[in-house]
Order: structure tokens, then sequence, then C-alpha cells
């Protein structure tokens, strides 16, 4: 399969990270989901059902990722995979990048962030 169903840009401002002024000002992440989720029935069918509603995965998301602090986006990432996957069962599995635009780094640099996929585990 493969369909999918996909946020990009999803900009959250959270206090993740290592040092400290970032636990009090916080910054604004950037976040991209991509959900794989067999969309046969729903381009069949014409009806939400058969799908994900975006709002609700973004709520989902914001959710899992700004409910509380994280050191490492690495946790915030896995926080948010596990809350969608564990409120969608037709999302088969998921990729969540973190993007940390204003990391805390001594250079230039245009990105710096993760991604992790994490997959629905078969019943068996």
């Amino acid at each position: 399969m493969s369909d999918a169903v996909f946020i990009s840009g999803l900009a959250l401002h959270a206090y993740h990270g290592v040092m400290q002024h970032e636990a009090k000002v916080g910054q604004t992440f950037t976040l991209d989901l991509m959900l794989d989720i067999d969309l046969t029935e729903a381009s069949r069918s014409d009806k939400l059902a058969h799908t994900v509603g975006y709002d609700e995965v973004v709520a989902i998301a914001t959710r899992a990722f700004c409910a509380r602090r994280y050191r490492l986006v690495e946790a915030a990432a896995g926080a948010v995979a596990e809350a969608v996957l564990g409120r969608f069962p037709l999302i088969t599995s998921i990729r969540v990048t973190v993007h940390k635009p204003h990391a805390p780094i001594a250079a230039t640099f245009a990105d710096v962030g993760v991604s992790i996929t994490r997959s629905r585990r078969s019943k068996g």
C-alpha cells in the first residue's frame, strides 16, 4: 500500500530542549506528519469515516507535543507518534519529523531536527 495522509509545516510553540533557557522562553517547532493509511474505501465512498480528519490529527498531535516539556525532540516526536497511532486505528504507521529551527547551535544552519517512524504492532 502506498496511500498516505500528510500534514506539513504544523507550527507549535513548546518548551523542549536541554538548555535551561529553552524551558523558560520556548520556541516554535515545525512538525511534518506522514500517516500510512489504506484510502481505498475512502476514495470510493467519499466518507470521512473511512479516513482520518486532519483537524483531529492536528489536535491529537498538538496535545501530545505540547502537554509536557521534553528534553529531547526525539521523545516529543515519539509521544506524537504514539498518540496518533493510539487514537486512529486505520493508520498503519506514522513518520513524525520535528524541525528545531532555533536550536542552540553555534553555527549557521538551514534546519535541524529528527524524524521517527513508528508502526502499529501486528497482533498474533
